[in-house]
């Protein structure tokens, strides 16, 4: 049986595409491995079928923090039993190159962003010079390359030339909603719901602009937050200031069946990112297709990638991200019954084929050359 080892920078509590793609080289044969962090507040991880191992780290962020782990997860890599690797991010891809060449593994770097073009990355020329030199090495000696959405695939391929494949951040195909009710959840039953979700709630990524468009809504319109992000304290602060207690509630970080039954009591998802870097316009969260999935009707903003999905799909509304605009795309959702029933049907039809059932073959492309080929490697 052959060993894959995955690399991830998180704690591995919230990161659904890492266990979806664990899972399905479980099904394809393979023994897995998930190796990560574990923060001082990180929860204890749920029983899984595949193994994790997550290292106690000195730094939690910043310059030494990316140091620290590199280094140990070098030096893990080094030692651990594996026959293939799988670099997730620019952030681990350094050391499983490393390691790969050293010990001739192969390496599927699976790049969940365009990382040199995130916002906390460009607005910091001095770092972004040092990612970039360390894509440049890295990025073409890595064997195989997967990435999220067809644009940052296409921007990958103009710069180093080499072939990027697309395998879409969406969810397991959804056949029944959760049990956990709206009162289960501690959530209004008469009101209209409007959920913003995702473990990167920053600046610029909708959150704030969500707080302010409450003030203009009816106080029948409820606003859930849930996930983690550096906008979260702005949020805070501005419900104070607007007087809006009571109609927005922050969930936090909640684990992921928690998190889907929050997204099937909603109304309306919401994922808006201005165009202010080049992740942000290529980029295809998965929150969108958690929606789909829950038959959640979406408002996006107007991006390459959801303007193209919601042409092919008719799942929602293209919304310019200022108050007025959100509200009004609010309030047509909320009162025009027409329009949501049919949105709510294309969200079921979408569903059908925005699954990771579906997607699942093309990771399966990318794996099983190596599956089906690669030496047995010796148990260090």
């Amino acid at each position: 049986m052959k060993r894959v080892v995955l690399s991830v920078t998180n704690d591995l509590f919230t990161d659904p595409r890492v266990d979806k793609v664990a899972h399905s080289l479980e099904k394809m044969g393979c023994e897995v491995l998930l190796v990560g962090r574990r923060y001082a507040d990180s929860p204890a991880l749920p029983q899984r079928s595949y193994s994790t191992h997550r290292m106690r780290l000195l730094f939690r962020k910043g310059p030494a923090f990316y140091a620290e782990y590199q280094f140990r997860l070098f030096l893990f890599l080094l030692f651990v039993r594996c026959d293939i690797l799988v670099a997730n991010d620019l952030d681990t891809l350094l050391p499983n190159v490393l390691v790969a060449r050293l010990r001739r593994r192969p390496l599927v770097y699976d790049s969940h962003e365009y990382f040199c073009q995130i916002l906390e990355v460009v607005s910091r020329p001095r770092v972004q010079r040092t990612w970039h030199r360390i894509e440049r090495f890295c990025f073409p000696k890595a064997d195989r390359v997967i990435t999220v959405s067809e644009s940052i695939a296409m921007a990958y391929n103009k710069e180093y030339g080499k072939p990027v494949e697309v395998v879409r951040n969406v969810p397991l195909r959804r056949i029944s909603a959760p049990a956990l009710s709206r009162k289960d959840l501690g959530l209004p039953e008469e009101k209209t719901i409007i959920i913003l979700q995702g473990n990167a709630i920053h600046k610029e990524r909708g959150g704030e602009l969500m707080v302010e468009t409450m003030a203009l809504l009816p106080e029948n319109v409820f606003l859930l937050v849930v996930g983690a992000g550096d906008a979260l304290p702005v949020m805070h602060r501005m419900v104070v200031e607007l007087g809006l207690g009571g109609r927005v509630l922050f969930a936090g970080r909640v684990a992921p069946e928690r998190l889907a039954a929050y997204t099937s009591c909603a109304d309306i998802g919401v994922s808006f990112d201005r165009s202010v870097c080049l992740n942000h316009d290529y980029s295809l969260p998965n929150k969108i297709f958690e929606y789909i999935q829950a038959e959640v009707p979406i408002l996006v903003s107007d991006l390459p990638e959801r303007r193209r999905l919601l042409e092919q799909y008719g799942v929602g509304l293209l919304v310019e991200m200022e108050p007025h605009a959100v509200a009004a795309a609010v309030l047509r959702m909320k009162d025009d019954a027409g329009f949501y029933s049919q949105c709510r049907l294309n969200c079921r039809t979408a569903a059908e084929q925005l699954c990771w059932e579906r997607e699942e073959e093309r990771l399966r492309s990318v794996y099983l050359p190596y599956i089906n080929n690669v030496n047995h490697s010796k148990n260090i």
